[in-house]
């Protein structure tokens, strides 16, 4: 009998996938710092090697997006599970910059490759439910985080093992993902399935909306992924464990992008992004002032404000300008990649300049890298002001416009 495509099986390896991703981004955020004590680097060449797995996620999903409806979903998911082999023994394995430099790319291009992949996947099975459906495979993205962040310190706090210990976890459950994925069928992209043209995809992603929400995307992405991948430094020293800060924060997103579904129902996704917005200033004010325990209640208020915004930006995009496709859905994930991998150097540069000023002012270590912290997240505080005026004017728009939803004209069960 004949292989059928299972769209429930498709899913949960999707969400296993990003569990991998993830992952990475939380291993990373603990062993950084250890990085620079190892390699003897500073704070702008970190955020430089941290940078470049968001670079090697945009270039694969820049080049991976057009790629979708050619060479099929199973081709950049198999791409990506070999680059996260390479790039983890790759990194476990480095002894400079440069290598630390191309293992990150590696698992940078196999992340991207995973998003390039999954997001236009969840959008085509679940078309009816599009946000709700990318917020519940999103959700994997904190979880992931909470489950990297919990081994992280385990494995580093509490059993002081080697971070490249730590490294070869992500191994195990990239060989899962990269197995159930080798056994299953694959449909066409909801775009294909409905017969707009490639050269209609081309011409839906210059339009302005399309590019207003690529510009959000830069401001939203950097709001969360730039604080996240620098929260060991940025609160190491406000009387709690940054790594358990981190975990909590992702926990708190996790459950946030399960419940999605009642909260798209109440406000929309244009009214889900300004919710976000204002929470994510009101969070990163608190935290950038929170010692001690309050800094797990600033976190909260972070964490409700940055959980919505990465799915919901794609769900957006996917409900009202669907015939952007992959394509579509691609250059937003590349964009957002882009910009963290621009801020990241910058926030450590800042970090860097903000601890030297305090030190020069009279302070110790500990309150000169506590000053440090703050004064940088008071800098990208700017970036969800930002995004308040944005989405104030995106929900006057569109809060009572209807999704537009595409008619298939050939069947989506095509094996790509």
């Amino acid at each position: 009998m004949e292989n059928l495509i299972q769209p429930k099986k498709l899913f949960y390896t999707s969400c296993l996938a990003l569990i991998v991703t993830a992952m990475t981004f939380a291993i990373r955020a603990k062993i950084m710092t250890m990085w620079g004590t190892d390699f003897k680097l500073t704070g702008e060449q970190v955020g430089l090697i941290a940078g470049t797995a968001f670079w090697g996620f945009t270039l694969a999903q820049i080049i991976g997006g057009p790629l979708i409806d050619i060479v099929g979903m199973r081709k950049i998911l198999t791409l990506a599970f070999v680059g996260h082999l390479l790039g983890v023994a790759v990194t476990i394995f480095a002894t400079s910059f440069w290598t630390l430099f191309l293992g990150t790319l590696l698992i940078g291009i196999a992340n991207g490759s995973v998003e390039a992949a999954c997001n236009p996947l969840v959008a085509t099975i679940y078309s009816t439910q599009k946000t709700k459906m990318l917020n519940r495979f999103h959700m994997w993205f904190p979880g992931g985080n909470v489950i990297g962040g919990l081994i992280a310190y385990f494995m580093i706090d509490a059993l002081h093992l080697s971070w490249q210990a730590l490294m070869g976890v992500l191994l195990v459950p990239a060989i899962i993902y990269g197995a159930l994925f080798l056994t299953q069928r694959f449909p066409q992209t909801e775009r294909a399935a409905s017969g707009i043209s490639y050269k209609g995809m081309l011409k839906a992603c210059i339009g302005p909306l399309f590019i207003f929400m690529v510009l959000c995307m830069f401001l939203t992405a950097s709001t969360e992924l730039g604080t996240s991948q620098w929260i060991e430094a940025l609160l190491k020293q406000v009387g709690v464990s940054a790594i358990l800060v981190f975990v909590f924060i992702n926990f708190i997103m996790a459950i946030g992008r399960l419940f999605a579904g009642p909260v798209v129902h109440r406000l929309n996704p244009a009214g889900m992004l300004l919710f976000s917005a204002i929470f994510a200033t009101l969070g990163l004010f608190w935290l950038s002032h929170a010692s001690g325990y309050e800094a797990f209640a600033a976190a909260a208020v972070f964490a409700a404000g940055v959980c919505y915004f990465w799915p919901t930006m794609l769900g957006f995009v996917s409900e009202y300008i669907p015939e952007t496709g992959a394509l579509g859905l691609n250059i937003m994930g590349g964009a957002g990649m882009l910009s963290v991998a621009i801020i990241l150097p910058f926030m450590g540069s800042w970090y860097d300049g903000n601890k030297a000023k305090a030190l020069q002012q009279g302070a110790d270590q500990v309150a000169a890298e506590l000053q440090a912290g703050r004064d940088t997240m008071m800098t990208v505080i700017i970036l969800p002001v930002i995004l308040i005026v944005a989405f104030l004017v995106l929900f006057l728009k569109f809060r009572k416009k209807s999704k537009v939803a595409l008619t298939q004209t050939q069947p989506a069960a095509q094996t790509l």
